[in-house]
């Protein structure tokens, strides 16, 4: 395996591992096992678990970019866009129940400890919430948006939180549909509104 694709693997496997099993609980001996190589050639591409850290958060920032404007690119309506948007926690439902929302869990992890990692794991909140408030302004909510981008977002984060404290109620799927016929009424308002 080259250096490039090492490095790859090495972000590839801690992004899985601070998912399931936390930030501070990885640690490198995990992270070169489950890539397969040794501690040293581990150091040869990240000195520090920050450093790892960064790799991630910069890995998530880029896929969920790219994720977020296909789906404008591809001409969904902005109606669409955010049903696609309330539907991730569908897609994701068997790690959601299991371990949280990733980005959601990351970000607490790393608040409690006062992390210099905090401000680039709410960059992907920043996201979110940046993208979110551009569909509704299409969508014609205009100084609404970013407050309908929030609610959004929290009751996503809250919806994942609870759907993994209550994995085997349909807590979930219950929500998803509040939020999508939540979303409809929000869409015929602004459609009706000259």
């Amino acid at each position: 395996m080259n250096a490039s694709a090492t490095r790859d693997s090495i972000v590839t496997a801690a992004d899985e591992l601070f998912y399931t099993r936390g930030f501070e609980a990885t640690s490198f001996a995990d992270v070169a096992a489950v890539v397969g190589i040794s501690r040293g050639n581990f150091y040869y591409h990240f000195k520090t678990k920050d450093a790892i850290l960064d790799a991630v958060i910069t890995r998530r920032m880029k896929s969920r970019d790219d994720m977020l404007r296909s789906w404008v690119d591809c001409g969904q309506s902005p109606k669409d866009s955010i049903g696609k948007f309330i539907r991730i926690l569908l897609m994701n439902n068997e790690k959601i129940r299991a371990y949280g929302c990733p980005i959601g869990t990351l970000f607490t992890e790393l608040s409690k400890r006062d992390h210099p990692g905090e401000p680039a794991a709410r960059a992907l909140f920043d996201l979110f919430r940046q993208w979110l408030r551009h569909r509704f302004e299409d969508l014609g909510c205009g100084a609404d948006a970013d407050q309908l981008a929030m609610h959004v977002l929290a009751r996503s984060q809250g919806v994942a939180t609870l759907a993994n404290a209550y994995p085997d109620e349909p807590f979930l799927e219950t929500e998803v549909a509040q939020m999508l016929a939540w979303l409809d009424a929000i869409a015929a308002q602004h459609a009706q509104t000259p």
